[in-house]
């Protein structure tokens, strides 16, 4: 999993990418805000981070605006998002996760529990995942069954059609009882032709 990092703090970042490279994930740095989402944009569509840990005060956008940029933009708006922060009031925390952030670490952290935090945002983006994939499947399945539903069995001889009870009937039943179309009945010039001829044909 591929995770941003951003944090002005150059200690704390450095200790923020120390700890979670070394559990085995690809992590991607930031000093501030605007590099942060920098990063975002250039990597939008090409292996972007599925997970960003981002300091609530940082120089530039700051990392609440952060999660509210995300949550508004398109592709980004499923990302899980930790707020580090040294803000423990319930307040501050209930602005934070209202802004779209999913979790929340407050500082100084343990890097177990960043580990924690971040090993539980790992289990939601690979569910989000792959429930995405189901769907992506589904509506795949779906649109393979509307295709099927529209081709409708008819006679090559006599025109009669065959209903979703596996009848035979008219096709002008089968229009007008599933429809509100009322059929008028008309001869075409091709058939008018041959109609004519055939009568000529007797009258000889």
């Amino acid at each position: 999993m591929r995770i941003l990092v951003a944090e002005d703090d150059s200690v704390t970042r450095r200790i923020l990418e120390s700890t979670l490279s070394k559990i085995g994930w690809d992590v991607i740095t930031a000093p501030d805000g605007d590099a942060a989402w920098r990063i975002l944009e250039d990597l939008e569509g090409r292996n972007a981070p599925q997970l960003a840990v981002l300091d609530w005060m940082m120089p530039g956008i700051d990392g609440v605006e952060i999660c509210r940029k995300l949550r508004a933009t398109p592709g980004f708006e499923l990302m899980y998002v930790i707020l580090l922060t040294m803000r423990s009031d319930k307040e501050d925390l209930a602005t934070g996760l209202a802004a779209g952030a999913n979790d929340y670490i407050t500082k100084p952290f343990h890097p177990l529990e960043l580990e924690a935090r971040v090993r539980v945002g790992e289990r939601m983006v690979k569910l989000q995942t792959a429930l995405a994939a189901q769907i992506r499947d589904l509506e795949e399945a779906l649109a393979h069954v509307r295709r099927l539903q529209g081709l409708l069995p008819i006679c090559s001889y006599c025109k009669m059609v065959r209903n979703e009870q596996n009848y035979w009937e008219q096709v002008e039943r089968y229009i007008t009882t599933r429809s509100d179309l009322e059929l008028t009945h008309s001869v075409c010039p091709h058939c008018l032709e041959r109609v004519l001829r055939e009568i000529d044909e007797a009258a000889v």
